[in-house]
């Protein structure tokens, strides 16, 4: 389906390496760590993904993708609230300072739910972009991916992720 995302303000870390690695698991845990210590209501784990190669993203070795993880926020934070949450997160051990407070629009976008494990991802973004060329729209912007499910789910086939692309008339594009 087509939506349009306005701006989103979020805790994000950013980084390079695979989903489930030492980067990656570092990353949601400093996130998750300054969430708490800001005692605010956020939405689900959300990623945008990108890589630096010619090749398409899934061809390129996962140790290369490129990621900005977000924490959505209800608001914009208070003055202050955020280095008070990464001084009292600090001594958890978290990489608290790799933490930060952006805004981001997206803008109209193609977004399908999948239900399944990630190595099936492939399969909706195949889908995806078939509805993508059928009304003559190109990608705009990073893949974005929102973590319905735990991501330690047991069982893959339970996993429930929104996959979302944000895109523009091939018209337009450059």
């Amino acid at each position: 389906m087509i939506t349009t995302y306005g701006p989103v303000t979020a805790l994000t870390v950013s980084g390079l390496g695979e989903p489930g690695g030492g980067e990656h698991t570092s990353a949601i845990t400093a996130l998750y760590t300054v969430a708490a210590a800001m005692n605010v209501a956020f939405g689900p784990l959300e990623g945008r993904w990108w890589v630096e190669d010619e090749r398409p993203a899934l061809q390129v070795p996962r140790e290369q993708w490129r990621w900005h993880l977000h924490l959505p926020l209800p608001a914009v934070p208070a003055d202050g609230q955020m280095e008070r949450a990464r001084e009292a997160a600090r001594p958890s051990g978290a990489a608290v300072d790799r933490v930060q407070v952006v805004t981001f629009t997206e803008g109209e976008c193609v977004e399908a739910l999948h239900e399944g494990p990630y190595s099936d991802e492939h399969l909706t973004l195949a889908a995806m972009q078939d509805y993508m060329d059928a009304h003559d729209l190109v990608a705009n912007g990073l893949h974005h991916e929102v973590y319905l499910s735990d991501l330690g789910e047991s069982d893959p086939a339970t996993m429930r992720t929104v996959l979302r692309q944000p895109v523009r008339s091939a018209a337009t594009a450059p």
